[in-house]
């Protein structure tokens, strides 16, 4: 997924995480070097407290019995009962659960994005967007008059766009298996989901947009009618045989290829 802005100065700055490309980019006039970098901070601080892959953070040492979770920072108790809530929303294809331990990577990066966006809100930003990894909260405009304009990439061939998605306040989230082998699981199989290729998710909370499109890419085919049954979300999945699908109201499926 890329982001597509009109040339304009802006107070923009990417680093790169882990496992993800993380940016943020201000368009609203005047300085916003201080709240750029305190949402950095922030970023860095949800690195370090659910960073699975490192055995040192906080979610580590819940999973190792290390720490309760009633000592552990807040927002992991937000994390963990939005996952409950989303799994639950969708009937289970979105887990936390994977042999017995709790892994929220399905739906933090999300998060993460909607939690930073929140923050340049909290600065007085009303036109920024947020990008963690395949996740990307939008708000406001890049230019006046103008929408952000979001191009979905094809999943087979990442420097060509399927269509772009433009608004003024959302959130989008694509699932695929990664470059460095990760893979979707059905939780209800235990199989690894693979009748998609794909599935990105646009909708008003970029944490449900994130776990959706998890839970999406786990039903496969049965994703465009379960999307369809949400309010206020729209879906585009590529199919393993690489045929573009997508939902009744997902915004530029004109445009298509």
């Amino acid at each position: 997924m890329t982001i597509t802005l009109p040339e304009r100065p802006s107070t923009g700055h990417a680093e790169r995480y882990k496992r993800s490309i993380v940016s943020v980019d201000v368009r609203d006039l005047g300085s916003w070097d201080d709240a750029v970098r305190c949402t950095f901070a922030f970023l860095h601080q949800v690195e370090a407290l659910f960073a699975i892959e490192e055995c040192d953070s906080q979610i580590s040492r819940i999973r190792q019995g290390k720490l309760r979770l009633d000592q552990a920072d807040p927002r992991m108790q937000e994390v963990l009962q939005l996952c409950a809530d989303v799994e639950g929303e969708t009937d289970g294809y979105f887990s936390t659960h994977w042999h017995e331990l709790f892994d929220p990577t399905g739906l933090i990066k999300g998060w993460a994005a909607g939690r930073a966006s929140q923050m340049l809100r909290g600065y007085g930003s009303y036109n920024h967007a947020v990008s963690v990894g395949s996740d990307t909260r939008l708000l406001g405009e890049p230019r006046p008059g103008r929408p952000w304009n979001i191009g979905i990439s094809d999943p087979i061939h990442p420097t060509r766009l399927l269509t772009t998605a433009g608004g003024r306040d959302f959130a989008v989230a694509t699932s695929a298996p990664d470059r460095h082998g990760l893979r979707i699981i059905n939780p209800h199989t235990w199989t690894v989901a693979s009748a998609l290729r794909s599935a990105t998710v646009i909708g008003p909370d970029s944490a449900r947009a994130d776990g959706y499109s998890t839970a999406a890419f786990a039903m496969g085919h049965d994703a465009l009618p379960w999307v369809e049954s949400l309010t206020g979300y729209e879906a585009l999945v590529v199919t393993a045989n690489g045929r573009t699908r997508w939902s009744s109201g997902f915004p530029g499926a004109i445009g298509v290829r």
